[in-house]
C-alpha cells in the first residue's frame, strides 16, 4: 500500500547554492549528504544513465523533503532559466506559511524573485516565485481555521 510522498528530487547545477537557498533562506535541516561516483553499482541501471555520477543532499522541513542532486556525469542538458509551469512534469514546490507577506517581504529582501505580488482568492492568500535555478515555489497561506486543504500544523488539529 502507497502510504504517501517520501521526498522530491531537483537537479542543479550547484549543490552548495542549493543548500543555501533550501537550508539557510527556508529553513529545511540537511539530513544527509552523499556521493555516487561514476561506476557505483546499481546506480546507471536505477537512474537510467550510463556512467552517472552525483552528489547529493537530503533536506526536510517538518514532514517535506527534497533530495537534491548535482551530477558530474553525465553532462546534464540545461533546463530553461524559468520553466513554463504549464509544461509537462513537476511544475511546482507549494510551502505553507503562517504569515505570507511577512515571508514575501522576508524572501524580496534576500533576493528572491517572485512573478507579482501576493494574490487573494479562494480562502488563501498564495504567490508564485523561483529557487536559484529557476523552478517554482508556491507560497501559500490559508485563512480561517479549519480549512481542509490546510495541512496540520503542529500543535494544532491532526
Amino acid at each position: 500500500m502507497i502510504q504517501g510522498i517520501h521526498h522530491t528530487g531537483l537537479s542543479t547545477p550547484d549543490l552548495a547554492r542549493s543548500l543555501r537557498f533550501y537550508c539557510d533562506l527556508l529553513g529545511f535541516e540537511l539530513l544527509t549528504r552523499f556521493e555516487m561516483p561514476p561506476g557505483s553499482p546499481g546506480m546507471d541501471e536505477m537512474l537510467d544513465l550510463p556512467g552517472v555520477g552525483f552528489s547529493a543532499a537530503l533536506v526536510r522541513l517538518g514532514d517535506t523533503m527534497i533530495e537534491i542532486f548535482q551530477f558530474s556525469d553525465p553532462e546534464p542538458a540545461r533546463a530553461p532559466a524559468r520553466r513554463r509551469v504549464c509544461d509537462h512534469g513537476l511544475t511546482h514546490l507549494c510551502l505553507q506559511v503562517d504569515d505570507l507577506k511577512a515571508e514575501y517581504e522576508r524572501l524580496c529582501a534576500a533576493g528572491m524573485v517572485f512573478h507579482c505580488a501576493p494574490q487573494d482568492g479562494s480562502g488563501a492568500r498564495y504567490v508564485y516565485g523561483r529557487d536559484p535555478d529557476g523552478n517554482a515555489i508556491e507560497l501559500i497561506e490559508f485563512e480561517g481555521e479549519g480549512n481542509p486543504l490546510a495541512r496540520p500544523v503542529a500543535g494544532r488539529g491532526a
